[in-house]
């Protein structure tokens, strides 16, 4: 009996890690998910890590248990997807040291030395923070010197997770436009950049494309798994560009990826930047296209906290049909999220509401004022996008697991003025991309997914006196630290 080719898709995130087992039509077999665990690293103020060797054994039981809920499958190809700007550390020998998520800001220390901050952000497309990877290394070199002098190379998560699986290692190209070390624009690393930050350029291994094959999967690994040893791995990329490739936009689309952060990301066929230095360019999986970015910051991890407090055990179908009903604004969040425009980002924020506490005030409101915060966040940074690159077509798409939410989406649509559309796969949509990956490398042809939902903007008047409301609530909270 021939059995049903199949991939293994690992797709590791801020918050979680997952492994998909996937058809080559997109058909998700089997997954398995659990928890990113984080340590803080009491070296710094502003530093958490993880154990790269506890998330490989993490990684092999999520995929036995995703290939148990699968039944009998060929697998045939292998790939990852991880979170930007997160890196894994390794010795000579290729040893895992430390692994730094995008999280970890062990750089915030060496922000205000790093020279020629409009120089980078030219060559880089990005203005020069500790969230990204040169500014991580800065700081492990300047405060882990212990650590630091057994660095032998660095890799991204995702390119890091390849290399456990099949023993190559490399870069790919949109992870690379993470680290500040990387000429976005003619697509290599940059000598220039590493000695900006002190940094030696033999610590960059070779760059990679996705969908290209790194090689077969070790055997060991194969037989742990309890796959073929013929399966191939190949290289995926950035989750967020991997969510947006599965949704088949067309250049010059404004794609909303809605997950533990939100990027707001119109695709490009050429690189451009702000001038005023908002916005990030990065490079695009298909290998071709850039991608201009605008970032709201985190916000689906609020929506998700904010639900284990006042829903823990209700399901997301009560919770909407309960926040859906609130006509008014008995309250207004500012949790934090990202303005592209703003100088400094909201580093305290919380709930507003009127005292004494109003007997209408419900649980309901606490989620509303949650998803209307970042409904409003994902506005203002598109208006930055529309500033720097016109955007006219009458709709964005959407996708990522915050998008379940059917309020939030009409929030959208009201406040962009535009058609909000999402496509079947719009959950799953980074390991959608890890299967579109995996068939360019196998030589099977992709189709779009069809769209599942339009929603197009109601026009309510209502929306204009909360949007305000918001921005009040913001700048109370902005002005009061």
């Amino acid at each position: 009996m021939t059995l049903k080719p199949a991939y293994l898709v690992a797709d590791i995130g801020t918050g979680n890690v997952r492994v998909a087992i996937a058809d080559t039509s997109g058909t998700i077999l089997g997954v398995a998910s659990g928890d990113m665990r984080y340590e803080k690293d009491v070296h710094y103020p502003e530093s958490i890590f993880f154990d790269p060797n506890a998330l490989w054994v993490q990684i092999k039981n999520l995929a036995k248990d995703a290939l148990a809920q699968a039944g009998p499958v060929t697998v045939t190809a292998i790939t990852a997807t991880s979170q930007r700007e997160g890196i894994v550390a390794l010795d000579g020998a290729g040893n895992p040291l430390l692994g730094m998520p995008n999280i970890d800001h062990r750089g915030r220390e060496w922000e205000g030395a790093t020279p020629d901050k409009h120089e980078i952000y030219a060559l880089t497309g990005r203005y020069p923070t500790s969230l990204f990877s040169a500014l991580k290394l800065v700081g492990l070199r300047n405060r882990r010197p212990e650590i630091w002098q057994k660095v032998s190379a660095i890799v991204s998560i995702s390119d890091w997770a390849q290399y456990m699986f099949g023993g190559k290692l490399g870069y790919e190209h949109s992870q690379a436009s993470e680290t500040l070390l990387y000429d976005v624009a003619r697509g290599e690393w940059s000598e220039r950049l590493c000695a900006k930050f002190g940094l030696n350029a033999s610590l960059l291994p070779s760059l990679v494309h996705s969908g290209s094959i790194l090689g077969r999967v070790l055997p060991e690994t194969a037989r742990e798994l309890g796959i073929a040893d013929s399966a191939v791995v190949v290289v995926g990329g950035s989750d967020t560009q991997l969510a947006i490739m599965s949704m088949a936009p067309s250049v010059e689309d404004i794609v909303i990826v809605s997950g533990t952060t939100t990027p707001i990301i119109k695709i490009a066929s050429h690189y451009l930047t702000d001038p005023h230095e908002r916005t990030w360019t990065n490079r695009h999986t298909d290998n071709a296209s850039f991608l201009l970015e605008a970032n709201a910051g985190v916000t689906g991890l609020n929506y998700q906290r904010l639900k284990e407090i006042f829903y823990p055990n209700e399901p997301y179908e009560q919770i909407e049909t309960e926040v859906a009903a609130i006509r008014d604004t008995h309250c207004v969040a500012a949790l934090g999220s990202l303005l592209a425009g703003e100088q400094a980002p909201l580093t305290r924020g919380g709930f507003v509401f009127n005292t004494p506490v109003s007997h209408q005030l419900s649980r309901a409101h606490f989620v509303w004022a949650t998803l209307w915060d970042i409904a409003c966040s994902i506005a203002e940074n598109y208006q930055v996008l529309r500033e720097v690159a016109r955007h006219d077509r009458d709709y964005v798409w959407m996708c990522g697991g915050g998008v379940q939410s059917k309020l939030l989406r009409q929030f959208i649509a009201n406040l962009l003025g535009k058609k909000v559309m999402i496509r079947t796969n719009y959950r799953q949509a980074s390991v959608s991309g890890g299967v579109v990956v995996c068939n360019n490398a196998s030589g099977i042809p992709n189709s779009a997914p069809r769209t599942l939902e339009v929603t197009e903007p109601d026009g309510d008047a209502i929306y204009a006196g909360w949007y305000e409301d918001w921005k009040c609530a913001r700048r109370a909270f902005k002005s009061s630290h």
